[in-house]
């Protein structure tokens, strides 16, 4: 039952950017962006979820079913990722939040700047 809402919520997820076209790509593509960052602060997959839903607003599903992509992609570096995982290499949630907060932050100001810089 479970994997058939993953797979309800994927298809939906598919259908909902083909559908959205480029402005949902870029939606898409600034999520990657962002577990990327939290791949870096060594993140585990449900603290990456926690912190994109508090601080920017992603839909847990969403940051979920984006991770599972870049996993079948990526399956060597998610394999070591995985491996490489310890308790003692994780930030404390103050230290994530500031991270996080400034993530976006960075993501706004980029953004921005692409909007006003025609040649960008």
């Amino acid at each position: 039952m479970f994997l058939l809402n993953i797979l309800r919520i994927y298809i939906a997820l598919v259908f909902w950017i083909r559908i959205m076209g480029d402005s949902s790509a870029s939606y898409i593509h600034m999520v990657q962006h962002l577990i990327e960052k939290c791949l870096i602060f060594n993140m585990t997959k449900e603290e990456c979820m926690e912190a994109l839903s508090k601080h920017a607003n992603i839909e847990p599903v969403i940051t979920s079913t984006v991770w599972k992509e870049l996993e079948k992609e990526n399956k060597e570096f998610f394999e070591a990722y995985a491996q490489s995982k310890s308790k003692d290499d994780r930030m404390s949630e103050e230290e994530t939040s500031r991270v996080i907060q400034r993530m976006i932050s960075q993501q706004s100001e980029s953004e921005s700047s692409k909007d006003h810089d025609p040649d960008k």
